[in-house]
């Protein structure tokens, strides 16, 4: 073996072993998180906050862990995980089939769905028949892109990266609608009098953690922490707050 073959594979055995130490991180729950989705994440003071936000929290101490967060957009909650650059993703993520190819998921921790979000004063769009012809805001990597795509391809959609400026181009006339999910519409519309949701629903689905395909255990701990925090009513005081308060 030649001294330049050995030292190629020294390096190589280097990088395998920091490889194997990045993915073990057993007292820190390496989180990623677009905090622009109230009331799930968002930040308040220069601090990340929301029902996710102190879920994971939640968790996280029944684990016996503590949470590294990472805020990243939405679009790069995915690539992200299959790059280990964290171990899980929390950011109200729609369990799809598409998804569950590439990362696993928790047990669904939170019932949604997508729904239309109109101006106060739109009377062409009842249902979900209405939008084909009409201009749609999303946000990027979101189901709702893959859903409009697939369901209502003659909608014009127009792709955005954050959530509140989906919701701005509704206010201001850009566009006809906003399609994204129930819980941060209905947040939204309820602080703007000035657009509503529409009631017939497009989907109905479930929000789920994503975790790397590589860390089993770690789904498996977090399915139980989910169930240890709905058991001694944590996880109702966290939906009273965030969803029901004030309704």
């Amino acid at each position: 073996m030649t001294l330049l073959r050995k030292i190629a594979l020294g390096v190589a055995g280097a990088l395998a072993c920091f490889g194997v130490a990045q993915a073990q991180t057993p007292e820190t729950l390496r989180v990623a998180t677009d905090a622009t989705f109230m009331p799930f994440e968002f930040q308040e003071n220069g601090k990340l906050t929301g029902f996710d936000i102190e879920l994971v929290e939640a968790l996280a101490q029944k684990m016996g862990k503590k949470v590294e967060w990472t805020s990243i957009d939405f679009k790069g909650l995915i690539p992200g995980l299959l790059a280990k650059r964290f171990d899980m993703a929390v950011s109200a993520i729609y369990i799809t089939d598409e998804r569950k190819k590439v990362v696993d998921f928790t047990d669904p921790y939170y019932p949604g769905g997508l729904v239309m979000l109109v101006k106060k004063d739109n009377t062409t769009i009842k249902g979900p028949e209405d939008l084909d012809g009409k201009k749609v805001s999303v946000q990027v990597g979101t189901k709702s892109v893959a859903y409009l795509q697939e369901k209502f391809p003659k909608v014009e959609r127009v792709e955005v990266e954050k959530n509140q400026e989906m919701f701005n181009l509704v206010e201001i006339g850009r566009v006809d609608a906003a399609v994204t999910g129930k819980p941060a519409a209905k947040l939204f519309a309820k602080s703007r009098p000035g657009v509503k949701v529409i009631d017939k629903q497009l989907t109905v689905e479930e929000y789920g953690m994503a975790v790397r395909k590589d860390l089993p255990e770690l789904t498996k701990e977090l399915n139980q922490a989910l169930a240890k925090v709905k058991a001694d009513g944590t996880y109702d005081k966290l939906v009273q707050k965030w969803f029901e308060a004030g309704n």
